[in-house]
C-alpha cells in the first residue's frame, strides 16, 4: 500500500467530500475518486458511504482512519528523526507528561536545554500514564513523565525529585472539607471518581487495605481531571487524585483533602528500553541525567 494513498484517504475522511479533498491535495477529483475505489478494492471492503454532497466513513473506514493516522504519524516522525540524525543542535524531542506537580519540570528544563541547543524543537503531549505509555511503546513519542508505579521492566528511566500527595477533591461546602485529612472509613462511604489506570486503582485499594476496588462506591473513572471536577461541582461524586493535578487546574468551590495515613508517590521520566533516538533526544536524555 502506497503511503501517499493513505494520506489521500485521511484527507477525504477529514473533509468528508471528494472535491474538497482533491482541492486540498492539488489533484483532480476523478484521480482521487479512482484512488479511493482502488483502496477499497485492495482492502476488500467498503470504506465510505457516499452521499450526494458528503461521504462518511463505514465502521471499517473508521478503523482504517485510526490505523492510517498512526502509520503516517510514525513515518513522518521517523523521516524527521533520520533527517536530524547528523545535526547535533537540531531535531525534535517529543515528550508526554502527566498532569501533576511534575509538570513543573518542563518549563525550567526546556529553557535550560534550549539555551544550549536553540535549534531543537519540542512536541508536548498531555495525557494519563496509560496513554503516554502506549505512545512510547508505539514510538509515537520519545519519552514520558509518569507517576509511579510503572512497569519498570519495560523502560529505562530517570527518577525525578517530584513527589505528589494523594487525596480527595470535594465541594468546599461538604462536611469532609473541614477535615485536615480523610480516612479509609470516610472513603468507603462516599461516591468516588477514580483514576482509570488499573495499576493505580490496585495501588489505591492496597492503601485502603481492601482486596479490590469493588468494595468502593465507584461511579466513574477519569484520565484527566477537567470533566470529573465538573461532576464534583454538581455534587455527584468525590475525585481521588494527586494534589498537583488539582493545583494546576483549580476550580472555584472545590477543596483537596489528603489521605490519612499520608500517601506519597514519585515520578519518573521513562523511555522504551533499547530504543534508538535522534541526536536531539539523546542529548536531551543525557542532559536530564546530568541534572537529576
Amino acid at each position: 500500500m502506497d503511503i501517499r494513498v493513505l494520506r489521500y484517504f485521511l484527507a477525504v475522511a477529514s473533509e468528508g467530500n471528494i472535491t474538497k479533498a482533491a482541492e486540498k491535495l492539488h489533484i483532480t477529483q476523478p484521480t482521487l475518486s479512482r484512488q479511493m475505489m482502488d483502496l477499497e478494492e485492495e482492502m476488500g471492503t467498503s470504506l465510505f458511504i457516499r452521499g450526494k454532497k458528503q461521504i462518511i466513513l463505514t465502521d471499517n473506514g473508521i478503523l482504517l482512519q485510526q490505523r492510517a493516522k498512526e502509520i503516517v504519524g510514525l513515518l513522518d516522525k521517523t523521516k524527521r528523526d533520520i533527517a536530524n540524525e547528523d545535526d547535533l543542535v537540531g531535531g525534535v524531542v517529543s515528550i508526554g507528561c502527566v498532569e501533576t506537580i511534575a509538570s513543573q519540570i518542563l518549563p525550567n528544563v526546556l529553557k535550560q536545554f534550549s539555551a544550549e541547543h536553540p535549534m531543537v524543537k519540542y512536541e508536548l503531549y498531555s495525557a494519563d500514564g496509560d496513554d503516554i505509555r502506549e505512545k512510547i511503546d508505539r514510538g509515537d513519542i520519545d519519552m514520558g513523565i509518569l507517576i509511579e508505579p510503572i512497569e519498570a521492566a519495560k523502560y529505562d528511566y530517570i527518577r525525578l525529585p517530584y513527589y505528589d500527595q494523594w487525596g480527595v477533591i470535594m465541594k468546599d461546602t461538604n462536611p469532609l472539607a473541614s477535615k485536615e485529612t480523610i480516612s479509609v472509613e470516610d472513603v468507603l462511604n462516599i461516591p468516588l471518581i477514580v483514576p482509570r489506570r488499573t495499576i493505580v486503582r490496585e495501588e489505591i485499594a492496597k492503601w485502603l487495605d481492601i482486596s479490590d476496588d469493588d468494595k468502593l462506591h465507584i461511579i466513574a473513572s477519569h484520565n484527566l481531571l477537567t470533566n470529573s471536577l465538573l461532576l464534583v461541582q454538581e455534587d455527584i461524586g468525590f475525585v481521588i487524585c494527586v494534589k498537583g493535578a488539582f493545583a494546576i487546574r483549580k476550580m472555584k468551590g472545590l477543596h483537596f483533602v489528603p489521605f490519612s495515613p499520608e500517601r506519597i508517590t514519585g515520578h519518573v521520566l521513562a523511555w522504551k528500553k533499547n530504543a534508538r533516538f535522534n541526536s536531539a533526544t539523546s542529548l536531551f536524555i543525557q542532559f536530564l541525567k546530568n541534572v537529576y
